[in-house]
């Protein structure tokens, strides 16, 4: 069986192998379209990050100017898989992937919405020079990034075990906002003039584990596309089958 990509190879004279063609092409497109935007908010993320650390207020600035790319976007892809779902009317594989499509769309423009969180953050934040960060914080600020660069090689590969890989991922930054919690607690318990900013370095976690668990849906779309699949409950039935196992004296 051949390919769609070898598919584009082979022109045809017969106007339902065209129209098939003219599909695989905006599709292909389409997930380029993407995977841009994913890039996109990515970098965003990475600058906002990076305007926290250094408690820059006009880098965090022109992080919250570019959300207005990715809302544009977000609107202009989702446009198009409507437009496709209307007049080619797709079944099976490709349905799937247009549903894919759509699903991702929406959780990249919030990969966005959260770096502008961190952005306005970092706008709140008055202290010179900045504060020791947690060091749970900076970890999930090197973590985070890093499980978004592999979900997208996972995405442009529909690999399957990679995004199995990511959503087991997501467990290690859960962790991480756990102690960034504890850590907060006991930085306003030691100087209670710090509170104020406690709360925001905390808000700062929170924002950096909901890109992890977008993340994690991602990733279980992808095992879905690859495979048919459907892996989102699993970790719940697992939790609590073992929560239910009879314990061993």
């Amino acid at each position: 069986m051949q390919s769609n990509e070898v598919r584009h190879l082979h022109p045809t004279s017969d106007p339902a192998a065209r129209v098939l063609h003219t599909f695989d092409r905006e599709m292909l497109i389409l997930k380029r379209r993407l995977v841009r935007e994913a890039r996109y908010a990515i970098a965003m993320l990475e600058r906002a990050l990076d305007a926290l650390w250094r408690l820059d207020a006009e880098a965090a600035m022109e992080v919250r100017l570019r959300d207005d790319r990715v809302d544009q976007e977000e609107v202009a892809i989702e446009q198009d898989c409507y437009r496709l779902l209307a007049l080619k009317q797709p079944v099976a594989r490709d349905f799937r992937i247009i549903a894919f499509i759509l699903k991702v769309n929406a959780d990249i423009e919030r990969v966005a919405d959260h770096a502008s969180s961190i952005a306005k953050v970092t706008r709140k934040i008055r202290r010179d020079p900045p504060p020791r960060w947690p060091q749970s914080l900076r970890e999930m600020g090197e973590r985070v990034p890093l499980m978004c660069y592999q979900l997208l090689r996972a995405v442009m590969s529909e690999d399957a075990v990679s995004a199995r890989a990511v959503v087991d991922m997501d467990e290690t930054i859960d962790q991480l906002n756990r102690q960034l919690f504890g850590e907060t607690v006991e930085m306003m318990r030691r100087d209670p003039e710090a509170c104020a900013d406690g709360l925001l370095i905390a808000r700062a976690g929170r924002e950096l584990e909901r890109v992890g668990d977008l993340m994690t849906n991602i990733a279980e779309d992808v095992v879905f596309l690859a495979t048919g699949e459907i892996i989102r409950h699993q970790k719940r039935r697992a939790e609590a089958q073992a929560a239910r196992a009879p314990r061993t004296p």
